[in-house]
């Protein structure tokens, strides 16, 4: 997700230097974007005005933003920290407070829309944190996004990406029962497709996974691991504020399904095979 964020920005024009835990991807992207590699967040982040980082969880999180060599210990007072990674409301709260202690702006920022919608610079970016940082740092996120929208103080970015993961685990649920449905009725399922998505059935899912679920393929898009780690972030921030969320629960042992037979690299619209071979 983070190269192609990161081409937006050199595409309009901004000064970059990049840092990735794998320096080889770093380089190439200096091959095909310009600007400069470092050999650490620090040295990256150093004299940035923004400092955008994209990592794994709430320790990937942690390491590359305070830890040993982390993008804070190189920020200059008045620079913002973006964390554009889908993790915890917590580790948001953790890092804007030890950022604040600096005299650096931090914004939570975490992001819906896929690989596609990183490269076609389309992303639904939701954002918790201070409303004058968000109003510096806007115009720079609308290089990537289509929707950059300021949600609330700190962690309001991850808890709105939650809602997003609890509504698309469902969505693409409801889907591949309805496909699965379909084929054992002796329908055509493409056909099916192209009807309902005409009705109120139509979601992104359905526009594009659909056809692809239909042919048994599932290399397109986000890893069923990515999804089962922010399924549980939001079941245990769920059980932490009361919320009960019997279907996500559901869900996220289904994937974990799709984990133990070899698939957890494929995208989270395997869910269907799950029914297929029932």
């Amino acid at each position: 997700m983070g190269y192609p964020m990161a081409g937006h920005l050199a595409r309009a024009g901004h000064s970059m230097t990049v840092y990735n835990r794998s320096p080889a991807k770093a380089q190439r992207w200096v091959a095909e974007f310009g600007g400069a590699a470092a050999d650490s967040p620090a040295e990256a982040a150093r004299d940035a005005d923004l400092v955008m980082m994209c990592v794994g969880n709430d320790d990937d999180v942690r390491a590359v933003a305070s830890g040993e060599h982390g993008a804070l210990s190189g920020m200059r007072k008045g620079s913002i920290l973006i964390d554009h990674t889908t993790a915890s409301a917590q580790v948001a709260t953790e890092i804007a407070a030890i950022a604040r202690t600096n005299g650096i702006g931090f914004l939570d920022a975490p992001v819906s829309g896929g690989q596609a919608g990183a490269e076609n610079g389309k992303l639904t970016i939701m954002v918790g944190g201070d409303g004058d940082a968000f109003a510096r740092a806007e115009s720079v996120l609308a290089s990537y996004g289509r929707a950059v929208t300021l949600m609330g103080p700190v962690g309001s970015g991850q808890l709105t990406k939650m809602v997003n993961q609890i509504c698309v685990a469902g969505a693409i649920e409801g889907l591949a029962e309805g496909l699965n449905f379909a084929k054992r009725a002796g329908l055509d399922p493409l056909r099916v497709l192209d009807v309902i998505s005409k009705g109120a059935a139509q979601s992104w899912q359905m526009e594009n996974r659909g056809k692809t679920m239909v042919a048994d393929q599932f290399e397109f898009g986000f890893a069923v691991d990515w999804m089962r780690k922010d399924l549980a972030i939001c079941l245990a921030e769920g059980r932490a504020n009361g919320a009960a969320l019997p279907v996500t629960a559901l869900l996220d042992q289904f994937y974990a399904r799709i984990q133990a037979r070899g698939g957890g690299r494929w995208d989270t619209s395997s869910l269907i095979r799950l029914l297929r071979d029932a």
